[in-house]
């Protein structure tokens, strides 16, 4: 009794141990006994969901959202293209919406939508501070109306926004939806650079990989400055970053290069400086906090800038 009692325990074991090896490597009789259950059982059908995703996992539709007329441009309507990764996408600790319904708006695919997070055209669904922007952008009376057209990819590297990149065609197609909408963009807000820094990106590199991205927007007739963020600190593995971040980056010294090169770029928010540990919820993505200092400081550089322009 006791013989059959352990020859029993030891084949149990065996099967368990055979099992979760072939579950583990995808071996027999796994697959075998898998495609079996879905044969008899069926797939389990998927949760719906509110939103829609394109191949690039860019969100393109939002059941929550509505649809209004897109605003006509005026001289005191701002046309904001925003560029980027993760950080200029929906990965923000708090979502806002607008307060001045649609005289604040999400352009997306030749459509206008009361702007809110998070918004088409850029990647996840949490939080942003683009819309809080907007906000403050019509409440300090620099503008009567914001159009906010986002394309921004997590985890994108510069090189995939220049000519030849899988971005760079995704941009010239939204720049025409744009134009046809009847928009001119009035800025360009780029906030990018933490995935180059972390690949190991030349500054060298990155200047050219930059300065094609902005030919692509001249040669389709965008004529607005060009803001590059100072944007490099993202960290954690867990995020695809460094235990630790070193300040004086070639990133950095790239960016820093570029905003001074003419070529109607200048010099962005320095993220990089401007949030501290407790701004960033996962020590990378802005957090409540980082949206609200981030959206200041765009703020405030698009006021001085407008008033300069209008002084000339």
């Amino acid at each position: 009794m006791r013989k059959m009692l352990a020859v029993g325990g030891a084949a149990m074991i065996a099967m368990y141990l055979l099992g979760g090896m072939s579950a583990r490597h995808e071996i027999f009789p796994w697959p075998q006994l898998s495609a079996l259950k879905k044969m008899v059982g069926g797939e389990k059908a998927a949760a719906p969901s509110r939103y829609s995703f394109d191949d690039k996992e860019r969100l393109i539709g939002d059941d929550s959202k509505t649809l209004v007329t897109c605003p006509v441009q005026t001289d005191r309507t701002a046309v904001l293209l925003i560029l980027g990764q993760s950080n200029a996408a929906n990965y923000g600790g708090q979502r806002h919406r607008s307060n001045y319904g649609a005289r604040l708006v999400n352009a997306f695919d030749k459509r206008c939508f009361i702007a809110a997070s998070p918004l088409l055209g850029s990647s996840n669904t949490k939080g942003e501070y683009w819309t809080l922007l907007g906000n403050n952008l019509i409440a300090s009376g620099q503008n009567d109306s914001v159009i906010l057209a986002p394309l921004a990819y997590s985890g994108s590297a510069v090189a995939r926004w220049a000519a030849g990149g899988d971005l760079n065609p995704v941009l010239v197609d939204t720049l025409k939806q744009l134009q046809d909408s009847g928009y001119r963009i009035t800025s360009v807000l780029w906030v990018q650079g933490e995935a180059d820094l972390v690949i190991g990106t030349t500054a060298e590199a990155y200047r050219d990989h930059f300065m094609s991205m902005v030919d692509t927007l001249r040669q389709h007739g965008v004529v607005a400055p060009v803001y590059i963020s100072i944007a490099s600190k993202c960290l954690e593995p867990s995020n695809g970053g460094f235990k630790e971040h070193i300040p004086d980056n070639a990133i950095v010294r790239a960016q820093l290069a570029l905003s001074k090169s003419g070529h109607g770029i200048r010099e962005g928010v320095n993220s990089d400086a401007l949030l501290d540990g407790d701004d960033r919820y996962d020590d990378c993505h802005f957090g409540g906090t980082a949206g609200e200092k981030a959206s200041q400081a765009w703020l405030n550089l698009l006021r001085s800038d407008g008033r300069l322009e209008t002084s000339r």
